[in-house]
């Protein structure tokens, strides 16, 4: 962040005059920052019970970069480019506290050696922080982390959560009765449908550059599922677009994507420092030196 434009370890070296290219270098080689830490770092500035913990993942676009000479490099889907493109892919649990805090607090860099999926990912990650000390009122994920092992997993683990879902989802009105989601007439209020395989949710429908978007809410008794409202699902939706705002702002003031590094460990720590960087400009937010996160750069 202190110089937007060069982000080589020569050019911090110059800044900070003090430290060497080769300081700067030797420090992300050597440290070992761990997802814990993140959240260590964050913790203090939120309520840990009663929040929105929201999962996304985003490609860090590395095109030049030879997956045979770089850790991590790989080709990913990606929801900016609409494509596959090459670079390296974030996994983050994002958490808002009841009122309005929010910030990154545990995540993953996507390695193919680990046989992992990013649902494994997901799940392996909401056991940490619960067990680090949250306890959410709700989960919350776009449809790619909708899968019924998900679902059932949240289930479990006694949480309500809020998904997206592919329209061709089926659901029933009556058990036994299956119809896609996307065939239904579904209120403002929302509808109470079976989820195929799974049990009864809240269904959702809300426009999105004029192309219907479809989500399910659930709670863990049947009666707190009844009462759903809209206002209940729009409050939780709009949490979870917070992580799509944290995504811009890594990318854009933090430099996540700006690294000459290829080492494995260089990497990482890079992506944490990033992170790091994401929290303090929260922080200075809340606390009402910045008006938001972008004053810095523009500054």
């Amino acid at each position: 962040m202190a110089e937007p434009k060069y982000v080589s370890c020569v050019r911090l070296a110059d800044i900070l005059e003090e430290v060497s290219h080769d300081s700067v270098n030797r420090f992300l080689l050597r440290e070992r920052y761990t997802p814990e830490d993140l959240f260590n770092e964050v913790k203090e500035e939120v309520t840990l019970v009663g929040g929105t913990l929201s999962v996304d993942d985003s490609v860090e676009d590395k095109p030049y970069r030879d997956p045979q000479k770089s850790a991590f490099v790989g080709y990913f889907w990606s929801g900016k480019h609409k494509r596959t493109v090459k670079g390296i892919n974030l996994i983050t649990l994002y958490y808002t506290d009841l009122v309005g805090h929010s910030y990154p607090i545990n995540f993953r860099i996507y390695d193919k050696r680990e046989g992992k999926t990013k649902n494994d990912y997901f799940r392996e990650m909401v056991l940490e922080v619960m067990q680090w000390g949250i306890k959410p009122t709700w989960v919350t994920g776009d449809s790619w982390y909708s899968s019924l092992d998900n679902l059932k997993f949240l289930r479990n683990e006694k949480v309500g959560f809020l998904f997206g879902v592919a329209d061709n989802r089926k659901v029933s009105l009556d058990r036994g009765k299956l119809i896609q989601i996307k065939r239904l007439e579904i209120p403002e209020s929302g509808l109470m449908v079976y989820l195929k395989e799974f049990g009864w949710v809240k269904v959702f429908c809300q426009l999105f550059k004029n192309e219907p978007r479809y989500y399910i809410m659930y709670q863990p008794t049947l009666a707190r599922l009844h009462h759903l409202t809209r206002a209940e699902f729009k409050q939780v939706h709009d949490e979870h677009w917070e992580i799509e705002c944290f995504h811009r702002v890594i990318k854009q003031v933090c430099n996540i994507e700006r690294f000459y590094v290829r080492d494995e460990q260089a990497i990482r720590n890079h992506f944490y420092c990033a992170l790091r960087a994401f929290g303090k400009l929260q922080t200075l937010c809340i606390q009402g030196v910045n008006g938001n996160c972008y004053e810095i750069s523009r500054q």
